[in-house]
């Protein structure tokens, strides 16, 4: 029996620049139409931390050239990123689909995602987007009002706030397409942040978390498995130490331990194993795994990658 899967795509399935993203989405593709082959049903998921940040400051720094561009709110360039990054993603998929003998209709669906105007997180941002910076690079930057923060090791990075998610909007669509045998490609770098304001949707100035959104979908659309696809193989503990531990299979309660304990980094790894504990924690005998892109097939079937279980 084939399951019902939404695949979250990590940052490394997509490249940084738009000429990365062209190349990395072949290999993508092939990975994603492998599941499709073995029978599963597939929703796909992605992030865009790199791409909307670089919409953000693109549009803005149009704004104060001598067109007068108007500068756009975040949530716009979270739905701009949406389009175009769904748009490499859906052809990709037809070729290869198309190359393996599949008829299977592929769409990108633009995804709004509910969240609270109280949300704390609005009072604190936390969500890395856009490039890397030197420190001193950070510093000007932060300097001149920008949010600053130091990202897992790898540089300096604009944050903003990343508000948890409440309600996917065109989730009935999605769940649809999926029952037909169709791929819907949602929640986009977490979906478009919206506050609901009577019958209005408000866009809100926040990047929700893809995988946190990618895990709500799941839920909301009856989905059995969620594959969150990161740049390593397995989920470790006291990584990059001589005790470190790669996790083949872990409970609940053994993530609730292990992120008391500090073994995951709240940049990478941390909200990760968060929304899988999430989805899991459903009902069910739902099933959550992290693994590398490469690695999804045999993580479906046991073979690798760390799985999450009530």
């Amino acid at each position: 029996m084939g399951k019902k899967i939404v695949i979250a795509l990590g940052g490394n399935a997509l490249g940084n620049n738009l000429k990365e993203q062209m190349e990395a989405v072949k290999v993508t593709a092939s990975a994603i139409v492998d599941m499709v082959a073995e029978g599963h049903q597939v929703v796909v998921a992605h992030g865009n931390g790199p791409q909307v940040g670089m919409l953000k400051i693109a549009m803005d720094e149009a704004s104060k050239s001598e067109a007068k561009t108007e500068a756009m709110p975040l949530s716009v360039c979270v739905a701009m990123s949406q389009a175009y990054i769904g748009n490499d993603l859906q052809n990709a998929l037809r070729t290869e689909l198309l190359n393996r003998g599949f008829n299977t209709p592929v769409a990108t669906i633009v995804t709004q995602t509910v969240v609270s105007k109280d949300d704390p997180a609005f009072q604190n941002p936390t969500k890395p987007i856009g490039s890397f910076y030197s420190k001193q690079e950070a510093e000007q930057m932060a300097a001149k009002g920008e949010n600053m923060v130091e990202d897992s090791g790898r540089g300096w990075r604009k944050v903003v706030a990343s508000p948890k998610p409440i309600d996917i909007i065109e989730k009935e669509v999605v769940k649809t397409m999926m029952e037909a045998g169709q791929i819907a490609i949602s929640v986009g770098g977490g979906g478009i942040p919206v506050i609901a304001e009577g019958s209005s949707l408000i866009g809100a100035p926040a990047v929700v978390d893809k995988d946190f959104a990618s895990a709500l979908l799941a839920k909301e659309i009856g989905a059995d498995t969620l594959i969150i696809l990161t740049a390593v193989e397995k989920v470790a503990i006291n990584f990059g130490k001589p005790n470190e531990e790669w996790l083949d299979e872990i409970t609940i309660a053994d993530a609730q331990k292990y992120i008391e304990e500090g073994h995951f980094a709240p940049g990478s790894m941390l909200p990760k194993v968060m929304a899988a504990m999430g989805f899991v924690s459903t009902g069910g005998d739902k099933v959550a795994l992290i693994t590398l892109l490469g690695k999804a097939k045999e993580g479906i079937s046991g073979k690798t990658g760390t799985r999450i279980v009530k």
